[in-house]
């Protein structure tokens, strides 16, 4: 019986091994696609298609990563052990949120509420009425606002938000401003797509405002995409008065144009509120599965004090509802 038992185990080997070399292949398959994204994070790079895209999804790499740290542990492979580990760790530091959270320390000069929801080509406008009747937003900025939804939102807010300024256009390339405070119309950002800008009176005080839209990361269009950010990153630079930059970034903190832009001394009002990580896009899986790449971000004269994330029925985003508070500069 133990001679069976011997053969048997003698001849089962170069299964065994097949075995082994196939989980250890695919696990360094696998730390190879990883490891790429990694490696442009260190790099503070964004680098090209795929890239781009799949630094968006940077935390859900970890699962990858352990299922080839699993194979590498079946397939007896010490390198891909040690591989996965470093993986893993890096993965691990980057998924901390991104900029700083200093609180301002003048004293409160106005608070007040910003939303932002791109309405996919106007689709989710008619959901977005009963949001913005519910929560009583102070700004709301509209990214994918075509004709019809600008229309919309005239007709139903014309009393309550009677400032607005707007890049009426079809498609994905309307967007608007609404404002229960004052505004004066500026130049704006230019894009594909619109993102038009204003300065507001709030009780008194000058805050610039911009909308964000810059171009998706499409393969193909990462150029213009990259460049739509800088010129935000710009805009965010040359601000002399307190500022609001908000909308569809088409960006993660895991992005390194996206990371410029804070770098400019502003920071995500989502972050300073405890919400970092709570994913904005694609709708549809979202709050489980996606990524945050909807954004109020606020100069150094803010302070946030919640952010709420909403379901708006039509949209492949979830709008963001932001309390913030505006500060005198020390």
């Amino acid at each position: 019986m133990d001679t069976a038992a011997a053969e048997w185990t003698v001849e089962d080997e170069p299964v065994r091994r097949t075995g082994r070399s196939f989980a250890s292949w695919c696990a360094g398959l696998l730390l190879a696609g990883v490891s790429a994204v990694v490696g442009c994070r260190i790099a503070d790079s964004d680098g090209v298609t795929p890239i781009p895209q799949v630094l968006a999804f940077l935390p859900w790499l970890l699962a990858p990563a352990g299922l080839a740290l699993l194979l590498a542990l079946l397939g007896r492979w010490r390198v891909g052990m040690v591989w996965s580990l470093v993986v893993l760790g890096l993965l691990a530091w980057f998924i901390e949120p991104y900029g700083k959270t200093d609180e301002p320390g003048g004293t409160p000069l106005a608070e007040f509420k910003v939303l932002t929801s791109n309405v996919e080509f106007g689709r989710g406008a008619p959901a977005l009425v009963p949001v913005i009747r519910a929560d009583k937003p102070d700004i709301v900025f509209v990214e994918e606002c075509e004709y019809t939804c600008q229309d919309r939102l005239k007709q139903e807010f014309s009393a309550e938000y009677p400032y607005r300024q707007a890049v009426e256009a079809g498609g994905s390339e309307g967007s608007v401003v609404l404002s229960r405070f004052p505004l004066k119309g500026t130049d704006g950002v230019h894009g594909t797509m619109g993102m038009p800008g204003a300065v507001a009176d709030v009780q008194g005080h000058a805050v610039r405002l911009q909308l964000a839209h810059p171009m998706p990361p499409l393969p193909g269009q990462v150029g213009v995409w990259r460049r739509e950010l800088g010129r935000l990153r710009d805009a965010a630079a040359a601000a002399r008065t307190p500022m609001i930059l908000a909308g569809d970034f088409n960006a993660s903190q895991d992005h390194a144009a996206f990371r410029r832009i804070l770098d400019t001394g502003l920071s995500d009002a989502a972050r300073l509120a405890g919400h970092d990580r709570t994913p904005s896009w694609p709708a549809r899986t979202a709050p489980t599965i996606g990524a945050q790449i909807d954004h109020v971000l606020v100069s150094r004269d803010f302070s946030a004090s919640s952010a709420r994330f909403l379901d708006v029925a039509g949209s492949d985003h979830r709008a963001l509802l932001v309390d913030i508070t505006l500060h005198q500069r020390g």
